[in-house]
């Protein structure tokens, strides 16, 4: 019988491998500028509600929603690397692919703001 190329870990070993790949795809987005700017954005807003008030729930609302933006971000990512792996010529399919990553990077931008900017509001205008 032949040995299986990959061997999968269970229990515990297999929560110790999944987290070294979580940090290094952590450490290999973290290459990306577009990433890092998304993580300064995160530390000023976090930083703008601590300022103006925000109630816990609403940091972690934030948090959540950023926690999104970097999971996208890592996607577009992903998706960025496989096009430029498995076709690294210029192709439509390949194009396609990557305007639908950075459309949802942006749609996740865009809630960032629109949820910041009513908290920020809230806290500075109507209160």
């Amino acid at each position: 019988m032949t040995k299986p190329a990959v061997t999968k870990e269970t229990g515990f070993r297999h929560f110790i491998a999944a987290a070294s790949y979580s940090w290094a795809g952590f450490l290999r987005v973290l290459r990306e500028a577009a990433f890092r700017q998304e993580l300064g954005f995160f530390v000023v807003s976090v930083a703008a509600l601590a300022l103006v008030g925000a109630t816990a729930g609403e940091i972690v609302v934030a948090v959540l929603l950023f926690l999104g933006l970097f999971s996208m971000e890592a996607m577009n990512t992903a998706v960025e690397e496989v096009i430029d792996r498995i076709s690294p010529e210029i192709s439509i399919v390949g194009k396609h692919a990557k305007d639908l990553g950075s459309f949802a990077v942006s749609c996740m931008i865009a809630a960032c703001c629109l949820y910041l900017g009513f908290v920020l509001g809230k806290h500075l205008i109507f209160s």
